[in-house]
């Protein structure tokens, strides 16, 4: 029998949504099953849905034919629920790891119409604040279950559907179902309380709520926030039609809290409609205060349900100035306890004004595009295909790269540059229209009115970035995340290969980018490469027509400087056989043991660890060796074999981080020790029909847009202001 069904709403949470799904699945229990409401979502939430219903037979899938909103969307999966209970998680949410041992021992026990659990916010920056759950309860209640007008206080929890498991019979009994609109929760939540026999709290933390730094309602500004009103409305029928109105001045007391806390909130109600939503709450007072009063709070609290009862609307706004102009001071006071912070601040803020101060005060150069890539080291990378574009389809913008001094020798003849740090590049980042970079370009970088940043990154994630590394303190030290978000907060344009990487920038770089999901630049030259210029790559780099050229390329491990994983090319050489050419992208010649014991073959393997170019190497390689690298996405491109070689996954995936299980999903055979990469190639594995099939699933999911034309799509865009296709 199945003891809970979870009903997870999906609109435009694709870079949350695998991790809601895995804190379900994981779960140490059995007797659940998820269903996902795909509520006509834009992104590629409805496909994650459907990979995870295709591989786990415990999830199913509800496909709406439009969106209908939050409330509509977890009525239809509520429809589709057999569970003996009912849990409704929001898509972006996540339960805490093994949370349901407890709740399915609580459930089994006292059989209850409606468990409170409790949670916390989960904030971007990775801190986290505990619910009101200890005030309202400063004495946990207990296994018992109880009703709510012996426990009033329980209206005091936070108004959510996802804190609370729901008796699925008793959900049918009483009729009650989410009503559309925004804050759908309230006309849900409180009749649910109402209307209950044996209500159970579980002082346990079930649910991380994750504030979102960009894309929640809750931070939106607009005129649907009117919704609440008619929410409390139905909140207040429920209150008649339940003859519960011993409750009334409660429910009363918890609804101007409420209305209070949405007009105070300026990221919700914009300057210009709070005297209009002041008014609806001074009409709302008037029409649902009961009979008999209610208790007013003490202090500015107090004072608040005074004014709105009085229809004050100059006084009230000139209460919150004063309290908002309070809470300033009180910041400032804060800041002004570290004399060392202080200082610094002050140095780096002057520092930032004198930047760009002189070049900032002149316009915009219109045809100016500034292209970097790699922290200034080179002409590379999509920044490069992009130009390369870009001089094709818009000749009449100006392409300039930044290279530091001593790259400059490295960049193609006819390419126009500026040094790194002179007069001239300060010039030019100040007043350049367009900036393209794989990377993020220094803080001290201005965002002018008018001028376009464009983020093309470096590579589909494997390894977690962003304000996701501040999960994993190894991956993250001397990560300035703050900083980061400020660099992030410039972006115009996030360019991306693949609809899992859009998804996993999206929760690593919160911010008001557009995503150009068009795939990467960098990535056309090996879908329209030649087998004359193969040929030629293959030649340069010493390999003949008949022989096996193997490109072994691992990633950095940035949180182990010291580790390199064990390798031994002379015996990898010796597998290959007679024909092998090994090509090593790597640090280990760089070793100083390595550096007195040259290989004996020499002249078979090749150190290209200093090639400007990975893409030649690419194009003229028969086989990848890989471990953790973006390389492998890449390579695929080419529809050729790729071996995983991850010795030390399990450390790496506890201490770095990682996005998915590349052992599990790889796009080749996959080895863990060294002896089994030798038998990978000994026993002919990359070779296999299996690794085809493997490759083909590999490359349907990441590659599907690499078609040689990405470059062209960013260059219309972004230049020619062409619409996304």
């Amino acid at each position: 029998m199945t003891l809970i069904s979870f009903v997870v709403p999906a609109f435009r949470v694709q870079g949350y949504l695998r991790e809601c799904l895995d804190s379900i699945l994981g779960q140490p229990v059995t007797g659940i099953e998820v269903i996902g409401v795909d509520d006509g979502s834009p992104d590629a939430s409805g496909d994650i849905l459907d990979e995870y219903a295709a591989r786990d037979d415990r999830v199913r899938v509800v496909r709406l034919d439009r969106n209908v909103g939050l409330g509509p969307a977890r009525n239809a999966g509520l429809d589709q629920a057999v569970g003996e209970y009912v849990w409704f998680v929001d898509g972006d949410d996540w339960l805490a790891r093994d949370c349901l041992t407890e709740v399915a021992a609580r459930l089994r026990d006292t059989r209850p119409d409606v468990l409170l659990v409790d949670h916390v916010r989960a904030y971007w920056d990775n801190t986290a604040t505990r619910s009101a759950m200890e005030q309202v309860f400063p004495e946990p209640p207990g296994p018992g279950t109880f009703r709510l007008v012996d426990r009033p206080e329980t209206l005091e929890l936070l108004h959510t559907a996802w804190n609370r498991l729901v008796r699925r019979q008793f959900l049918a009994d009483i009729g009650l179902r989410f009503a559309p609109g925004w804050y759908e929760d309230v006309s849900f939540s409180y009749p649910l309380l109402l209307a209950a026999d044996r209500i159970g709290v579980l002082h346990v933390v079930c649910v991380h709520y994750r504030q979102r730094r960009a894309g929640a309602i809750t931070r939106t500004r607009g005129e649907r926030h009117f919704d609440v009103f008619e929410q409390w409305h139905r909140v207040f029928r429920e209150v008649d039609r339940l003859g519960a109105g011993q409750l009334r001045s409660a429910v009363f007391e918890r609804m101007m809290w409420h209305y209070l806390t949405v007009l105070g909130n300026g990221a919700r109600i914009a300057p210009e409609l709070r005297p209009a939503f002041f008014a609806r709450v001074t009409i709302e007072h008037a029409r649902l205060r009961p009979p008999g009063g209610h208790r007013i709070p003490d202090g500015v609290e107090g004072l608040k349900h005074r004014l709105v009862a009085a229809g004050r609307w100059r006084t009230f706004s000139a209460l919150r100035a004063t309290n908002q102009v309070g809470e300033i001071a009180r910041r400032v006071g804060r800041r002004m306890l570290p004399p060392a912070g202080i200082a610094a601040r002050a140095a780096r803020d002057l520092t930032l004004r004198g930047y760009h101060r002189a070049e900032l005060c002149r316009p915009l150069d219109e045809n100016l595009a500034l292209y970097a890539a790699y922290w200034y080291r080179g002409y590379a990378c999509n920044p490069a295909a992009i130009y390369e574009a870009a001089r094709r389809l818009a000749p009449q913008i100006r392409g300039v790269w930044i290279v530091r001094r001593d790259r400059v020798h490295t960049l193609p003849e006819g390419v126009e540059y500026v040094v790194a740090g002179t007069a001239a590049y300060h010039r030019m980042l100040a007043r350049a229209r367009w900036l393209i970079n794989n990377v993020n370009f220094p803080d001290g970088v201005a965002k002018r009115p008018g001028s376009v940043h464009v983020q093309t990154h470096h590579g589909t994630p494997v390894k977690v970035m962003g304000l996701d590394q501040q999960r994993y303190p190894l991956g993250a030290v001397g990560m300035d995340f703050a900083g980061l978000l400020r660099r992030v907060d410039r972006w115009d344009y996030s360019v991306t290969s693949n609809s899992f990487s859009t998804q996993m920038w999206e929760r690593a770089y919160p911010a008001a980018y557009t995503t150009l999901e068009v795939g990467y630049p960098r990535n056309d030259r090996l879908v329209t490469a030649t087998t004359e210029e193969v040929l030629r790559l293959r030649t340069t780099l010493g390999a003949g027509l008949g022989e096996q050229v193997v490109l072994y390329a691992p990633t950095h491990r940035e949180h182990l400087p010291r580790y390199r994983p064990p390798f031994d090319p002379e015996r990898l050489l010796d597998a290959l056989g007679p024909s092998g050419l090994l090509l090593v992208r790597s640090h280990y010649f760089e070793d100083a043991d390595r550096r007195v014991r040259h290989p004996a073959n020499r002249d078979r393997i090749v150190d290209v660890t200093d090639h400007p170019r990975v893409e030649d190497l690419y194009l003229a390689a028969d086989v990848l060796v890989t471990d953790y690298s973006s390389a492998m996405f890449d390579y695929a491109v080419l529809d050729r074999p790729i071996v995983v070689y991850a010795p030390d996954w399990d450390a790496y995936r506890l201490t770095r981080g990682v996005y998915f299980d590349i052992t599990a999903e790889a796009p080749g055979p996959v080895a863990r020790t060294f002896a089994g990469l030798l038998d990978v190639f000994g026993r002919g594995d990359a070779y296999s029909s299996a690794a085809d099939q493997t490759r083909a699933r590999f490359r349907e999911r990441f590659c599907a847009l690499e078609d040689g034309h990405a470059a062209e799509r960013v260059v219309g865009r972004v230049f020619l202001g062409e619409p996304s296709a």
